[in-house]
């Protein structure tokens, strides 16, 4: 009988761990495991990406703390041989269900942030709870994973653990899929050939990501006219940035939020550089999409993952976190600067392949690389 693993999340809405645990249930199925994606809601634009071998379980609860006793009665019928988990609020949930069904499953918990960052900002009394409870919670997994070494050892003294208890595993990233994507033709007229150079920021437009500054920036910047800004995304601060847009004398024909995009490879491979403004993340997946689609790239120095990603700035511009004049030289000294004369940074992207991921991920979860076969490499 095949080993069954079992991935859950509250959703596949569009945010980075997501896209992360697609990967990586469509990669554990490719290596011939029987996946579980088990969602609290089966809700987001990526149930789309999922394999048609991967099963997608709607446990219908709506929040994630209503998962916690459907995903208990899921884990006592189906006795997977491993529970992997992703993000604070699910991670909790899990560990609870995983402990109240009794299964022997190994419990591996993964964490996609900077965790002290994230709890000081949290405001709501549930989410503090969350993080109140992660100290106790995460002692329950058998392994916990974090996605950078920065966001493993910030984890490891958020949660009073010894160190080296938290091991980190970049994200997995099918390049391969990202490499043929790009080749797509992007649909806006930004990026036909003869335009001006676009500069090109990605995510969820959540204080997080800090794209005022890079709006400011831009504004700023020496080659302002002669370039266009294009942010995509959805979230709440949407009106907040087109008023941030506006005081700053930026005109539709400058600067455009199209919204959240199915297919952003083909946007970055045609973008004259991208920018990462966020004040915190984990590993910030799209620095490293960016690279696989060979676009120059511009970050702050965030708490974690970029200077990492980038080797103390081998491979891209570091800027500190919320300086706009910074920001804005570094970006007009990349548009500047001819392409050949620009690291090649889909070498270091080469880096971050899937297959490396899967083969360490399953290595937490005890599991072989190949179902019955644990001398395959």
């Amino acid at each position: 009988m095949t080993e069954k693993v079992s991935i859950f999340l509250p959703s596949l809405n569009g945010g980075g761990a997501e896209r992360v645990m697609v990967t990586l249930a469509n990669g554990f199925a490719a290596r011939g495991y029987a996946v579980d994606l088990v969602l609290a809601t089966a809700q987001g634009p990526y149930l789309k990406d999922v394999r048609p071998e991967v099963q997608i379980v709607n446990l219908r609860a709506g929040r994630v703390i209503k998962a916690l006793l459907p995903l208990a009665r899921h884990l006592r019928r189906t006795r997977p041989a491993a529970l992997l988990s992703a993000m604070n609020h699910a991670n909790v949930v899990a560990a609870l269900a995983h402990r109240w069904s009794g299964v022997p499953s190994r419990l591996v918990l993964s964490e996609h942030n900077t965790i002290s960052v994230v709890a000081q900002r949290e405001r709501s009394v549930a989410g503090r709870i969350v993080y109140a409870l992660v100290p106790w919670m995460y002692r329950w997994a058998d392994s916990l994973t974090a996605v950078s070494q920065a966001a493993a050892r910030d984890l490891e003294q958020f949660a009073h653990l010894p160190a080296g208890a938290v091991r980190a595993i970049y994200n997995p990233f099918d390049l391969q899929r990202i490499h043929r994507m790009a080749h797509n033709e992007p649909r806006h007229p930004w990026l036909a050939p003869g335009q001006p150079p676009v500069v090109l920021a990605i995510g969820r437009l959540t204080e997080q990501k800090n794209f005022s500054t890079l709006i400011r920036a831009f504004a700023q910047s020496r080659l302002r006219g002669n370039a266009r800004l294009l942010i995509l995304g959805e979230g709440p601060l949407r009106p907040a940035l087109l008023a941030e847009a506006a005081a700053c004398g930026l005109k539709e024909e400058d600067f455009q939020m199209p919204g959240f995009i199915d297919n952003p490879y083909a946007f970055l491979a045609r973008a004259g550089v991208f920018v990462l403004s966020s004040r915190w993340e984990g590993l910030p997946g799209v620095l490293i999409e960016a690279m696989a689609c060979g676009t120059p790239v511009v970050s702050t120095d965030c708490p974690s993952g970029p200077n990492e990603i980038l080797e103390g700035g081998r491979w891209g511009r570091l800027v500190p976190v919320g300086d706009s004049a910074a920001l804005a030289n570094a970006i007009d000294a990349v548009l500047a600067a001819p392409r050949d004369s620009l690291p090649n940074v889909r070498l270091r992207a080469a880096d971050f392949d899937q297959e490396r991921a899967i083969d360490t991920y399953l290595a937490a979860l005890g599991l072989p690389p190949v179902p019955g076969n644990p001398s395959r490499a």
